[in-house]
């Protein structure tokens, strides 16, 4: 039985895994430059591309000893051809293209949403569940936030996405505004439930035209007046300082340099990032009738968001990917180019990195 190499790297996240046709994933490596781009408040796209050319080469090794594979147990080599920061994809792809000439594999594109939902179908898959079409995928990052009807295989359909801020970068802007540091969702989640999101009134959004589409400038733009309307300088300065101390604070370190009202700012946003998204998933599960929802991206390990989904509100089940597989990893591309290798659709090395591929 062949196995599958993937490999992704479209934004900040060098990674390598090996995955068996039965969704078996043999080896899951992920090289994270969070410390190289945290310092600036977000990802810099010169320094993610460095940072892949120095990663490559160790990650893919250590995937295949992980795998305990050797070249020749592969069928196929899978890599992230978009979207995503171009320069980043062009390392992945290349260097995919590279071990397919020297080792005459074949090739495999994979659509970086796509491989978010198959992450889901692969943990559902492991854990002994199928889950029933047509389904809901909702795709939430950082740089995502993508609402799709999928009825199987790659039959996608676009029913909404974001006008402006994806979701997880809504997160990560209030985050440091706050002085919560990049990346900031986690922090912000981890607070959440320390506050009223009752105690401070934020906006919902409200848009014209495709009620399914998404937006949180405005939300953002909320919490930059509410913090401007108030003298937080101080506080501000002490979790930056917090910071540049200790890059990894904990919850209760967190909790010393955070007064209430904070927290209760923290709260609302979450509560309205939540209710912005699930909302809308309710809505689209209702008209198209799907019986399942997926819900996978950086932003599927916020725990308020799977208290909500999972809280009987949504008219089908929910399904999550575990935490590993939810962040940008190579075991959902592999997992994602399994049906394509199953029908015979393999690329050639004309193939192209394209920062706005389409899923539908």
């Amino acid at each position: 039985m062949p196995f599958i190499l993937g490999i992704e790297t479209s934004c900040d996240e060098t990674a390598a895994a090996v995955v068996a046709r039965d969704g078996e994933v043999l080896s899951s490596v992920v090289a994270s430059q969070l410390d190289v781009h945290g310092r600036y408040g977000g990802v810099v796209p010169e320094l993610a591309s460095r940072e892949h050319l120095r990663a490559i080469v160790p990650v893919v090794r250590q995937a295949m000893q992980d795998a305990h594979a050797s070249w020749a147990d592969l069928g196929a080599v899978a890599a992230t051809a978009g979207p995503g920061l171009v320069g980043s994809l062009l390392v992945g792809l290349t260097f995919a293209k590279g071990i397919c000439a020297v080792r005459r594999l074949p090739l495999i594109g994979v659509n970086h949403l796509e491989g978010h939902i198959h992450a889901v179908v692969l943990d559902a898959r492991r854990s002994g569940e199928e889950i029933e079409l047509p389904a809901l995928a909702l795709v939430a990052s950082g740089g995502h936030t993508h609402l799709f009807l999928w009825t199987g295989g790659e039959k996608y359909q676009l029913l909404g996405r974001t006008r402006d801020d994806a979701a997880g970068e809504a997160y990560d802007k209030v985050a440091k505004l706050l002085g919560f540091g990049y990346p900031g969702g986690p922090v912000l989640d981890m607070l959440a439930p320390h506050g009223d999101p009752e105690a401070v009134d934020l906006p919902m959004a409200r848009m014209k035209g495709n009620p399914l589409d998404f937006s949180f400038s405005g939300l953002k733009t909320a919490v930059l007046r509410w913090v401007q309307s108030r003298e937080m300088e101080t506080e501000i300065a002490a979790r930056r300082e917090l910071l540049r101390r200790n890059p990894r604070p904990t919850l209760e370190q967190w909790l010393e340099v955070t007064p209430q009202t904070t927290l209760n700012l923290v709260a609302a946003f979450q509560q309205v990032v939540v209710e912005e998204l699930l909302k809308r998933v309710e809505r689209a599960a209702e008209e198209t009738g799907a019986r399942s929802v997926i819900i996978s991206g950086g932003v599927a390990c916020n725990a308020g968001l799977r208290r909500a989904a999972h809280s009987g509100r949504l008219p089908c089940p929910a399904y999550f990917p575990t935490p590993h597989l939810s962040t940008d990893n190579a075991a959902m591309i592999a997992a994602a180019a399994w049906p394509k290798f199953e029908r015979g659709e393999f690329d050639d090395f004309s193939l192209k990195a394209q920062a706005n591929l389409a899923l539908a």
